[in-house]
């Protein structure tokens, strides 16, 4: 083996390596979230980077809002991946606050154009009886 050949292989393990490390550490960091409270509801929103609708799946459990994305990796022509330095799959969650009484079921979700997942769930009893066009919250 020459000493090209030695330098690509170390380089190649190493780049396996690194992006095996940077993607545990995306897969084990919770998504970055921010819970804002209104007169008549709570929004969650997270950031949702590279996400496409299909790939969301959103829960309400016991007072926390639960977030995965399965994200799919699109393969370019003509190029070969050195190394997978993004996770597929990502999970969130946020809780709210303890005294939080709200309407889970007409709960909706929005993934806008920048990568934000927009979660607004009504405070029960606050229906303004204008109908959503969005993802629903699911129980």
């Amino acid at each position: 083996m020459n000493l090209g050949r030695l330098t690509d292989s170390v380089g190649n393990t190493l780049y396996r390596q690194i992006g095996r490390a940077s993607s545990q550490v995306q897969r084990q960091r919770s998504l970055p979230v921010d819970v804002l409270e209104g007169e008549d509801s709570y929004l969650v929103v997270f950031d949702a980077p590279g996400a496409e609708t299909d790939d969301l799946q959103v829960r309400y459990v016991d007072g926390t809002v639960k977030v995965r994305i399965d994200r799919f990796r699109e393969f370019r022509e003509g190029y070969a991946m050195r190394f997978p330095g993004r996770s597929m799959s990502l999970d969130g969650e946020a809780e709210l606050p303890a005294d939080a009484i709200v309407d889970a079921d007409a709960g909706t979700a929005r993934l806008t154009e920048t990568g934000a997942l927009r979660i607004e769930i009504p405070k029960e009893g606050s229906g303004d009886g204008a109908e959503r066009e969005e993802v629903t919250v699911e129980d």
